[in-house]
Formats: C-alpha cells, sequence, structure tokens
C-alpha cells in the first residue's frame, strides 16, 4: 500500500529535480509530483511524495519536514485522501460564507438571472417583502439593525 505525502511551503522557481536531490538520501521515492499553475507553469507552493510503506511515510516525514530549500522550510505531512472525481490539482475548497451560502441554496450559479433560471426566486424577487423570512443564523443581527434604523430615523 502506498503513503502519499504533502509537501508544502515550495518557492515558485523549485523544479522536480531539486526535489530529486534533495530527497536523495532517503532512496527513492516512489513519485514526486509538483503541482503548478496552469497559466504560468510555475509551482503553486505544494506538491505530492508517494513512498511504497507507512513506515517509510513517517521515516521521511521525520527526516525531511522543516528541511530548508532555499530560504524556505518545507512542511510535511500525509495527504488527506482526494474525494473521488476530484482533481488532482484543484484549489482546496473554502468553508461557505453567508454570500456564497447564500447563492448555493437559491441555486443561482450563474451570478445573475437572464432569461430562464429559477422561477422560485423571480416570483420571490418580485413578490411581498414580508413573506420572505432572513436566513435564521443572521435574523439576531438584523433584528438590531432593524433597532438601529428606527432609533436613528425617529
Amino acid at each position: 500500500m502506498s503513503v502519499r505525502l504533502y509537501v508544502g511551503n515550495l518557492p515558485e522557481d523549485v523544479d522536480r529535480q531539486v526535489l530529486d536531490d534533495a530527497f536523495a538520501e532517503a532512496g527513492t521515492p516512489a513519485t514526486i509530483k509538483l503541482i503548478t499553475d496552469r497559466k504560468t507553469n510555475k509551482c503553486r507552493g505544494f506538491g505530492f511524495v508517494t513512498v511504497k510503506t507507512d513506515e517509510e511515510a513517517d521515516q521521511f516525514i521525520e527526516k525531511f519536514n522543516g528541511l530548508a530549500i532555499g530560504e524556505i522550510s518545507l512542511k510535511i505531512e500525509k495527504a488527506l485522501p482526494r474525494a473521488k472525481g476530484e482533481e488532482e490539482d484543484a484549489a482546496p475548497v473554502a468553508a461557505p460564507t453567508p454570500a456564497n451560502a447564500n447563492k448555493a441554496r437559491s441555486g443561482n450559479k450563474g451570478g445573475g438571472n437572464k432569461g430562464g433560471g429559477n422561477k422560485q426566486q423571480q416570483r420571490s424577487s418580485t413578490g411581498d417583502l414580508e413573506s420572505m423570512q432572513p436566513d435564521p443564523r443572521w435574523a439576531s443581527a438584523l433584528e438590531q439593525l432593524k433597532q438601529q434604523l428606527a432609533a436613528t430615523s425617529s
């Protein structure tokens, strides 16, 4: 069973040969893969090393975690398993913020409602504002804002 290791904190100008040379004293890792930017073809700051066993992975981490390449210390740890269908060089998925969480719930992925779109969303945007309920996570903050607005207008 092979073990995949995440190698982070890599400089942009690093290439595979530099890593091969740096990791040469550990023997030959099964594979080294640098993740590069598609437009610039420069390293995105991380890559992966695959070793054959869990014991080799632990030794590799112990030996090379913190190794300096140039002026930067590497960060090496066991990689988390990829989700099925996930691209290999995809950026990490960020936690949803209130803005993009609302977009995801409404089904509006195009950033605007051009032509077709979600008819339920079209009806609710033109319908009675009283019938719409605020997001429960922000209800208390919304209520405070309403009270402040009422106090400043009176």
